[in-house]
């Protein structure tokens, strides 16, 4: 299947939720460069051009790799005013790209390493997210990771700072970072103060690890949804037991075939999972370090995959009803959603998503 032209308008426009994309992987490269230029941070590469080319991790051979790229965003994200601007605009492309709620998850620690505290960091961020959904519509929430390798105390820390800032629409805990050195249950402290908080949890999961890490993370660490959970399938039992239960998955194909997760974007175990029966989301992880849009995650599902527009409207409202908000809120925006699919469908009658040749889609 390849997308059209007009398929491709359609999934743009299709009502959309984001559930896993992080703040320091989804700079406009516009904006990484007029910030290094302002603040005398040195670039790789000399040229706004080649900038967006560069930071797109084409050549990864691991996670770790993946994450080496992640020093240069953070260079241009010490001061409040940048740490706005990079939230408001991730809000604003996301509204563009047909994005009715989006959570942003980033770890404070990263930006405090000049000036800001970590509060002014948390507060600087939400500014930028509040102007976003205040702008466009779409409603912005926040998760507040913890790095595996800055160890336990750190995570509790960061499970701390984020119970903090509930009011300001933290909506949830995670743990990022390599799974293999660093297992879920030495962070089972930090996830046991986030969850006697009401906090919701999420752990990335079965990425640089095995299922065993899915397990640790749903069984030791309650979590409440897995981000990513791409190796789920060794273990039968496990993915019988996340089906049974609800908990979401956060899959990132692109990002997860760039850390060598997935060999290929066709091979992906996405539609496995979904045949399988588990809640399965689309995301895009890292908007600049992937190279990729929402929009354009959903059209590679469908040409690489054989999603059509029933399975991706589907997939889009697991995404609404797997959201960390509040159930009345939550059950508002998956009904918004689901309405003006149905208005979609309408206004563009019989347009399929696979009515081009190969080479002509978006």
């Amino acid at each position: 299947m390849t997308v059209s032209a007009a398929g491709y308008a359609l999934l743009q426009r299709l009502p959309k939720a984001e559930l896993h994309v992080h703040l320091d992987g989804s700079l406009r490269p516009e904006t990484l460069h007029a910030l290094a230029v302002e603040r005398g941070v040195a670039l790789p590469v000399p040229d706004l051009a080649s900038l967006g080319d560069f930071m797109r991790v084409d050549d990864a051979r691991n996670l770790g790799d993946y994450l080496a790229r992640f020093e240069i965003t953070l260079a241009v994200m010490q001061d409040a005013e940048s740490l706005e601007r990079i939230a408001h605009e991730l809000v604003i492309d996301s509204a563009e790209d047909g994005v009715r709620y989006v959570e942003v998850r980033w770890c404070p620690t990263l930006n405090a390493r000049g000036a800001l505290s970590l509060d002014e960091v948390v507060t600087a961020v939400h500014r930028g997210l509040r102007r976003g959904e205040r702008e466009t519509g779409t409603v912005a929430r926040s998760i507040i990771c913890a790095l595996r390798n800055l160890g336990p105390s750190h995570a509790l820390e960061m499970a701390e700072l984020a119970a903090a800032h509930r009011t300001l629409g933290v909506v949830a805990f995670d743990l990022a970072g390599g799974e293999a050195e660093n297992p879920a249950r030495s962070f089972a402290t930090a996830f046991a103060f986030a969850r006697a908080h009401d906090l919701a949890v999420t752990v990335h999961a079965g990425e640089g690890a095995g299922a065993e890490s899915i397990r640790e993370a749903v069984h030791l660490c309650g979590a409440d949804r897995i981000g990513h959970g791409t190796r789920l399938g060794e273990d039968p039992s496990l993915l019988a037991y996340v089906r049974d239960r609800g908990i979401a998955l956060e899959v990132c194909p692109t990002s997860n075939v760039q850390t060598r997760v997935a060999p290929t974007f066709a091979e992906h175990p996405i539609k496995a999972q979904h045949e399988a029966g588990v809640c399965v989301t689309i995301n895009t992880d890292n908007r600049l370090m992937s190279g990729v849009t929402l929009t354009e995650e959903y059209a590679r599902c469908a040409d690489q995959l054989g999603f059509d527009l029933d399975v991706l409207s589907a997939l889009s409202l697991q995404a609404f009803e797997a959201s960390f908000l509040p159930l009345p809120e939550r059950r508002v925006l998956r009904a918004n959603a689901e309405r003006d699919m149905a208005l979609l469908r309408a206004e563009f009658g019989g347009v399929l998503l696979d009515t081009e040749p190969a080479g002509a889609s978006a």
